[in-house]
């Protein structure tokens, strides 16, 4: 999954405080937004759009200008969309909720892109199976979904974390890391995964493809510059399908959008798909309508919720996993109602399966 090689509890504490210091702005009509993505596989028809003018195209059929802009750093967008400079951008929902949620800021997903189906992997050597885990030292990205990823392997073997010892170990570093005779257990994401997966004493035992539908990928959007502009949550709308549709596509314009995409991502189009094969994408709106209505994503939000709460990550003085409250798209409410700062909407996902953008 993406980048979380700068993040640490203390860190993570500190963008929270300052979310909650922040003095509160109003949102006003406006023809101008930003939006922040950084480089994932869900993610990159983002950039796939502005450099081929889709961007452009939708921004102004109604009237507005859409900034795209690439962060090569992951947590650094979501910091920056929390600090009030983006107005959108590409989080997985574990860290929509941790980061600005938690920090105060209203925010909604725009866009369900799709959930990792096996892009992030728990890795042994000398093993069979996750049970071969416990004692071990386990290399991951602390507080990351790869740290996720690893309570839901325990849990799935009745063990926890007071099993294994958590080592923090930087995404670029995983690699070269297993390779060494002192890293027999590691938890890392694609494309880290695919060069891990090919070194002949790795031995994948837990994957995301065991925890369907956890993981997920979104676009999320400041919810009071949404409910004020409408119109921009209908042109991401409009971007992503007409994108995605194009990449999932078995023409020649999606053979060339998928190695496009590839090579942004430091890989070739033979590696990019092989990245979509572990990836559940919602091409099709109606299928991310399904999926966000389901009452399956309420279990998933409470999974996480618990899992951030326990890592201390619910905002410094969370004495509960209720202290953020988190909306459900038939307006059920988990956590507290009076603090609701992360919501899950199908209306501009509908409004692309009915045609209606």
């Amino acid at each position: 999954m993406k980048s979380l090689s700068t993040i640490t509890k203390l860190s993570k504490l500190a963008v929270l405080g300052a979310g909650l210091l922040a003095t509160p702005v109003a949102a006003q009509e406006q023809t101008e937004f930003n939006v922040a993505w950084s480089i994932y596989v869900g993610w990159m028809p983002w950039g796939y759009a502005e450099d081929t003018g889709i961007v452009d195209r939708w921004a102004e059929q109604y009237g507005i200008t859409i900034n795209v802009t690439q962060f090569n750093d992951y947590v650094e967008s979501i910091n920056q969309y929390t600090a009030g400079a983006y107005d959108a951008v590409t989080v997985t929902n574990m860290d929509a909720l941790s980061i600005p949620a938690a920090g105060g800021i209203d925010t909604t997903a725009v866009i369900v892109g799709d959930f990792s189906a096996g892009n992030d992997v728990v890795f042994l050597k000398d093993a069979q199976s996750v049970a071969d885990i416990e004692g071990r030292r386990v290399n991951l990205v602390e507080f990351s979904v790869s740290h996720y990823l690893l309570a839901r392997a325990l849990d799935s073997v009745g063990l926890s974390e007071r099993d294994v010892s958590v080592v923090n170990t930087a995404d670029p570093d995983m690699v070269g890391a297993f390779q060494t005779d002192d890293v027999d257990a590691l938890v890392t994401w694609n494309p880290m995964v695919s060069e891990i997966a090919a070194l002949p004493d790795a031995v994948p035992v837990f994957d995301s493809s065991m925890v369907p539908g956890e993981i997920i990928d979104l676009m999320v959007a400041n919810t009071d510059v949404l409910s004020a502009n409408p119109d921009f949550g209908n042109a991401l709308a409009g971007i992503w399908y007409e994108t995605v549709i194009l990449m999932a596509s078995d023409t020649p314009e999606g053979a060339e959008a998928r190695a496009a995409m590839g090579a942004v991502s430091g890989t070739d189009q033979a590696g990019f798909e092989a990245q979509m094969a572990a990836t559940q994408l919602f091409a099709e709106p109606a299928d991310a309508v399904a999926f966000t209505s389901s009452p399956d994503l309420g279990k998933t939000m409470d999974l996480v919720r618990e899992f951030l709460f326990d890592k201390g990550l619910l905002t410094p003085n969370a004495t509960s996993s209720d202290a953020v409250g988190i909306e459900l798209p038939d307006g059920t409410i988990l956590g507290d109602p009076n603090n609701v700062r992360f919501r899950f909407t199908t209306e501009f996902m509908q409004m692309a399966a009915d045609g209606a953008l």
